[in-house]
């Protein structure tokens, strides 16, 4: 498989590299040392960037202001953001905005589509269900009560819900259906509770109660909930990858540096070949994520007419693109876990000091592990496929 970038995906990537390259990882405080949350928002300077140098409309089509460009290229941006802990809904809003572009009636495109390529509208996604433990679609309940759709359950964990314009949720319909509903923010009938991640970021737990969304306001489409969710689990890979490759770069330049018996700890076996492991770990994390990223976006393209609701019928590979998906995460689950415990390891007690920035990295790799899952649910995932999708 040839994973070369294009040339507008390398250009992505520049000016990824471009914009978050003066990102400090200790912009706010410590969540060590937060009791609450580190911030009461988003860091909207950096959102203002990235809108400036339109990589918040990258998949967008050229209609609506973008570069229409891939799932890939959206994956090298996060991949470059997670290197500096970038606190943005990058993932999130893109990944919305990529579904309503393919599922979303016209007025909805024509009201959404631009603005939020341009940082004015951002949104996201209650991706988590009640629980975190079960689907997430199944945690709200959708009825149709004329043009309005009403909406009942509580949804976790919503990122950036206390920033965002819109979230959007996933509902089942009693014959089985699944839409995404575009909730404004402080909506009649919703209520947004605080909860705190392991980042010190703020999360919202979001209660709907009879609440009242318009039918244009509703995607009814077959395939928009598993794209969408294609979409968040990938670009989560992406950034699961870039965090790691940080704190490896971080551990080699530590290590590197930090004698013992006259020598750097870096000479020493054991440290070598620990480091090596999480090496691998990378570079397995890393073909995987490109794997499923070339699948998702080639699925994308292979329905054709968007919006059309079609779905996966696995040309392009043995499996259908869950196969894919499903390997991405539980290698990016078990490795930015391993990377970085053997990296608080091999600091020894520094590495644990709130003045180092690792402890803040590896926060945000618990988050990104919580996120994805036991990689066991993966592998069980996996194996059902592959039952039903004999290799032979």
């Amino acid at each position: 498989m040839d994973f070369t970038f294009t040339e507008e995906q390398q250009a992505a990537v520049e000016a990824a590299g471009a914009v978050f390259g003066g990102v400090a990882p200790d912009g706010v405080p410590s969540p060590a040392l937060t009791a609450g949350a580190v911030a009461d928002d988003f860091d909207r300077a950096l959102w203002a960037k990235l809108a400036d140098a339109d990589l918040l409309s990258l998949l967008l089509d050229p209609a609506y202001g973008g570069a229409g460009l891939d799932a890939i290229a959206l994956c090298l941006v996060l991949r470059e953001s997670a290197k500096v802990l970038a606190r943005v809904p990058l993932l999130e809003s893109t990944a919305a905005a990529v579904v309503v572009q393919e599922y979303g009636g016209e007025a909805t495109k024509a009201e959404l589509l631009a603005r939020a390529g341009r940082g004015e509208v951002v949104l996201t996604v209650a991706a988590n269900g009640r629980t975190g433990h079960e689907p997430a679609e199944r945690a709200v309940t959708a009825r149709q009560d004329g043009d309005v759709w009403v909406l009942d359950g509580v949804q976790t964990a919503v990122a950036w819900a206390h920033g965002a314009d819109l979230v959007v949720v996933p509902a089942h319909t009693d014959d089985g259906r699944t839409l995404l509903a575009l909730v404004p923010r402080g909506h009649e009938g919703t209520v947004l509770g605080e909860q705190i991640s392991t980042t010190g970021e703020r999360l919202g737990e979001l209660r709907l109660e009879s609440a009242r969304i318009p039918a244009r306001q509703v995607i009814d489409a077959e395939g928009a909930w598993e794209r969408l969710r294609e979409l968040l689990t990938t670009g989560t890979c992406a950034l699961a990858l870039g965090l790691g490759e940080r704190v490896l770069a971080m551990t080699g330049a530590y290590t590197g540096k930090r004698e013992q018996f006259g020598f750097p700890v870096a000479t020493f076996q054991a440290v070598a070949v620990q480091a090596a492991d999480r090496y691998i770990d990378l570079r397995a994390m890393e073909a995987t994520l490109w794997q499923a990223a070339w699948r998702i976006s080639t699925v994308a393209v292979g329905r054709g007419a968007v919006g059309t609701g079609a779905v996966d019928s696995g040309a392009g590979g043995a499996l259908p693109v869950a196969g894919d998906v499903a390997v991405a995460k539980i290698w990016a689950s078990e490795g930015v876990r391993r990377v970085v415990q053997t990296a608080q390891h091999l600091h020894g007690g520094f590495g644990a000091d709130t003045d180092c920035s690792l402890h803040r990295y590896h926060a945000w790799a618990k988050h990104l592990e919580l996120t994805l899952g036991p990689a066991a649910a993966h592998e069980e995932a996996l194996g059902d496929l592959l039952a039903a999708h004999p290799l032979g």
